[in-house]
């Protein structure tokens, strides 16, 4: 059987754990075992709070496009069905940004979306 040489790895895997728990306090940046079991913890809570991210942003956009379809006498379900209507493939990032950057901007796109809704009910009717 043939014999079985590690070379550095083992090394290679501790300074790299030791490494990212760098700026950790006490024992959790000089010891390995401990290091590992906080860089492991802190590699879990960034990867969730990678996803919550995702999720506050768009709330975030939500609630400005809202807030701008409020002023323009709308309800921002109402705005986005008239911009699925109206062929406007915008997404809340730029429809938030719009929002807040230019109303008036935002005011036309309302306004096109107001169109939409109000031309599919009068098809209907």
């Amino acid at each position: 059987m043939p014999r079985a040489k590690r070379g550095n790895k083992r090394l290679e895997k501790r300074k790299k754990i030791l490494s990212l728990a760098k700026g950790y306090r006490g024992t959790k940046s000089k010891l390995y075992r401990s290091a590992k079991e906080s860089v492991e913890r802190g590699l879990n809570f960034a990867y969730t709070g990678r996803r919550l991210k995702k999720r506050d942003f768009r709330k975030l956009w939500i609630v400005r496009i809202n807030a701008a379809c409020r002023l323009n006498d709308m309800k921002y379900s109402q705005f986005m069905h008239g911009l699925n209507l109206a062929g406007i493939e915008l997404d809340r990032k730029s429809l938030a940004d719009i929002a807040v950057k230019q109303p008036e901007t935002f005011a036309a796109i309302a306004g096109k979306a107001k169109e939409a809704i109000n031309s599919k009910a009068q098809a209907a009717a």
